[in-house]
C-alpha cells in the first residue's frame, strides 16, 4: 500500500520521506523555468490522487473484505506508479540554475515520497502493492488458538497484562507469533523488488534509502541514532537491571533467572515494548504508590470511549486551538466494530489534506487508551495546522517530528492535569514522585532500545546482511543486545517473529518511534520553560497555557515547508536533537534505580 498523505500511522508505501538522489539513470536535467509548472501540476495531481486512495483505504481498514482490498489496491498502485514517476522527474531539475528555494523544497520532498519504490519494470508496482496489501491483512484478520479457545491480538495483549502466569503468557505469546511465518516467503519477496527499485534510484539498497530523509547524509543519520542511544543507555540499563530483580523474585529463577536477558512474555506487552503493564510486580516498597489507578477512575465515572476522544480534544482546546470539526465525530472509527473485520492498529487521518480529519481506534476505556488518545489527536491537530501549506507541504517537519508532537501531550498527562479535569481528586504527593516516574520509565524509558532495534533489523535485511533464512536469528540477535530480551522458549525453525511486529509487514519505517521518544521530552522540557515552570520537571503539565499553544502551533504550521532543524529551533531555540531532556526528566528515578541495584549484576 501507500501512504495517502492524510494517514498519520504511514503504514502505507509511499509513507516515508526518503531522499530519491538518482544515480546511474537516465536523467535530463530540466530548465530551472520549467521548475514551477512542473511543481504546480504535480501537486494538483497527487492532491487528487491521494485523496481518492485515502477514501479507497480508509473502507478496507474498516471493512476488511476481498472487494475493499481490491478497490485499495487499485488505487495504491496508481497512487504509487504517479508518484515513482514524479519523483524520477523531480530529480531532473535538481542541479537547475535559478530555482527558488520553496521550489528547491519541494522538488526535494516529491523525491523523497516513496517508502518502497518499485522497479521500472512492467508489473512491478502491481506486484508490490498486491504484496503489500495481502500482508497487511494476513496481519490484521489474524487469529489463533490457546486452549480451545480463538483469540484475536487484542484479546491477548489485554490479557498479558494481567496474566501472573507464566505458563498462560508463554502460551499467548507463542500463539500470536505463530501466525507470521506464513508471511515470510512474500516478505523476503517484497525486498527484493524493493531494492531493485531502490538501486534503480541512485540507492544501495532500501534501507540506505530510508537513512536518507533526515535531512542528513544516510550514514551520519546512523550514527546520530547510536549517539542518541548512548546518551540513554545507561538509564535503560538500571531499570532493565531492577525489573529482572523483580520479575525473578516474583516467579523464581527457574522461571526468570537472576541474570542475563529478561523473558520476552514476562513484561506485559506482547513485544515487550512498553512494561507498564507489569508495574504491580515492580512497585517500590515502602514508597507511597502514584495514589490512583486511572483505568479504575475512568470506568468509575462511566467514561466511554468517545468521551476519552473528547477529553482529549480538550487539552488541545485549553491550549487556544479551535475543536475539531464536526466530520470528526461523524466519520471516526472510536471503537471496533462487531459485524467485520477491521485494523485496529490506532491511527489519525486527513483524508482530504484539509479538515477531513478521523482518528481509526479501537478503543476501551482503560489508561493506555487514554493516553493514546492524546497521542493521536496531536496527529490530527498537527494535520490541521499545516493544512493551508502547498500540497508537498502538508507533512511533518520528519516522520519522527509528527510522533513526538502527540507524545510530548501524553507527558502532560500528570496528577495536576488528571486533578484539573477531575480524573482524581488530589494530586499525589512529593515522595510519591519515584513510583510516578518510574511508572513512566517502564513506558517511555524501556521502548527506546526496541524503537532503535526494528529498523537496524530491517537495513540488514535490506543490505543483504542478513538472508530470509536468518531473518529470525538476526531479530532475536538484536533484542538481545539492544534490549537485553530473548524469547521464553526455542524458536520453531520457520519462525518470523519480526512479522508479529504490525510495522513490519506493514512496512511502517520504526526509526521514527525512537526519534520521537527523544524530541517528546526535548519538546516538552522546552514547554515548561516556556511557562516558567520551576518545580521537577516531571510535574510539569502545560495543560491550558494558551502563550504555550501560540507558540506551538507556530511550530505546526510550518508543516515540511523548512528542514526540521529550523521547526525544532523554532519551538526550543535547539537546531539539534538531544537526549538530555530524557535524562533531566529521569534523574531522580536513576539516582533511585542505581541505589536498589548495589550489588546486583546489572547488564546482560
Amino acid at each position: 500500500m501507500i501512504a495517502f498523505r492524510g494517514a498519520e500511522r504511514r503504514v502505507f508505501w509511499a509513507a516515508g520521506l526518503a531522499v530519491l538522489i538518482l544515480g546511474g539513470c537516465d536523467l535530463v536535467t530540466q530548465p530551472a523555468g520549467n521548475a514551477d509548472t512542473f511543481i504546480a501540476a504535480a501537486e494538483k495531481e497527487l492532491a487528487e490522487l491521494s485523496e481518492a486512495a485515502s477514501h479507497a483505504e480508509w473502507v478496507r481498514a474498516t471493512y476488511i473484505n476481498y472487494d475493499t482490498n481490491w478497490l485499495s489496491t487499485e488505487a495504491n498502485e496508481r497512487y504509487l506508479q504517479r508518484t515513482a514517476a514524479l519523483a524520477k522527474e523531480a530529480a531532473g531539475y535538481a542541479d537547475s540554475a535559478g530555482v527558488s528555494p520553496e521550489t528547491a523544497r519541494k522538488l526535494e520532498l516529491l523525491r523523497r515520497q516513496l517508502t518502497l519504490a518499485p522497479p521500472s519494470r512492467d508489473g512491478a508496482a502491481a506486484e508490490l502493492s498486491k504484496i503489500g496489501t495481502e500482508l497487511d491483512e494476513k496481519y490484521s484478520a489474524a487469529k489463533f488458538t490457546v486452549a480451545g479457545k480463538q483469540l484475536r491480538l487484542d484479546d491477548a495483549s489485554q490479557e498479558m497484562k494481567v496474566s501472573r502466569d507464566p505458563k498462560r503468557l508463554q502460551a499467548l505469546w507463542e500463539g500470536w507469533h505463530s501466525i507470521s511465518p506464513p508471511m515470510r516467503e512474500q516478505y523476503a519477496k517484497m525486498v527484493g523488488i524493493a531494492n531493485e527499485g531502490a538501486r534503480e534510484l541512485g540507492y544501495a539498497d532500501t534501507g540506505a534509502m530510508w537513512r536518507s530523509k533526515y535531512d542528513m547524509p544516510a550514514d551520519d543519520f546512523a550514527k546520530k541514532t547510536d549517539a542518541l542511544w548512548e546518551q540513554v543507555r545507561p538509564l535503560y540499563t538500571e531499570l532493565h537491571c531492577y525489573v529482572r530483580a523483580k520479575l525473578s523474585e516474583r516467579y523464581g529463577a527457574d522461571v526468570q533467572p537472576e541474570t542475563g536477558s529478561i523473558r520476552a512474555d514476562l513484561l506485559g506487552n506482547m513485544w515487550a515494548q512498553q512494561w507498564d503493564g507489569i508495574y504491580d510486580i515492580v512497585a517500590p516498597r515502602g514508597l507511597p504508590g502514584p495514589g490512583y489507578d486511572l483505568t479504575r477512575n475512568l470506568v468509575a465515572q462511566k467514561y466511554t470511549p468517545e468521551r476519552m476522544v473528547r477529553t482529549g480534544e480538550g487539552f488541545f482546546t485549553s491550549l487556544g486551538f479551535a475543536p475539531l470539526p464536526q466530520t470528526f465525530w461523524e466519520r471516526s472509527m472510536i471503537t471496533r466494530p462487531r459485524d467485520r473485520e477491521v485494523v485496529c492498529h490506532a491511527s489519525a487521518w486527513n483524508v482530504d489534506n484539509v479538515d477531513d480529519l478521523r482518528i481509526k481506534m479501537c478503543t476501551l476505556v482503560n489508561d493506555e487508551d487514554f493516553q493514546t488518545i492524546h497521542h493521536e489527536l496531536g496527529h490530527s491537530f498537527y494535520q490541521r495546522a499545516y493544512n493551508k501549506q502547498p500540497f508537498l507541504f502538508r507533512e511533518g517537519a520528519n516522520d519522527g517530528f509528527h510522533e513526538a508532537i502527540g507524545d510530548m501531550q501524553q507527558l502532560s498527562i500528570t496528577p495536576d492535569y488528571l486533578k484539573k479535569i477531575g480524573l482524581i481528586s488530589a494530586a499525589p504527593p512529593p515522595s510519591a514522585d519515584i513510583a510516578l516516574l518510574l511508572q513512566r520509565a517502564m513506558d517511555k524509558v524501556a521502548f527506546l532500545p526496541f524503537g532503535l532495534l526494528v529498523d537496524k533489523w530491517r537495513w540488514q535485511v535490506f543490505s543483504g546482511q542478513v538472508s530470509p533464512a536468518q531473518y529470525n536469528e538476526a531479530w532475536w540477535r538484536l533484542r538481545q543486545q539492544y534490549q537485553g530480551i530473548a524469547p521464553p522458549g526455542p524458536r520453531p525453525a520457520d519462525a518470523f517473529d519480526p512479522g508479529a511486529k504490525y510495522h513490519v509487514p506493514g512496512n511502517t519505517p520504526y526509526m521514527r518511534y525512537f526519534l520521537a521518544h527523544v524530541y517528546q521530552f526535548q519538546l516538552y522540557r522546552a514547554a515548561c520553560r516556556q511557562m516558567g515552570w520551576q518545580g521537577p520537571l516531571h510535574r510539569c503539565s502545560f495543560y491550558g497555557d494558551k502563550g504555550v499553544g501560540e507558540k506551538f502551533n507556530a511550530m505546526l504550521q510550518l508543516g515540511a515547508s523548512k528542514p526540521w532543524p529550523d521547526a525544532l529551533q523554532a519551538f526550543t531555540g535547539s537546531r539539534d536533537i538531544d537526549a538530555s531532556a530524557i535524562a533531566d526528566y529521569f534523574a531522580p528515578l536513576q539516582v533511585w534505580l542505581r541505589d536498589q541495584n548495589r550489588g546486583r549484576e546489572c547488564g546482560w
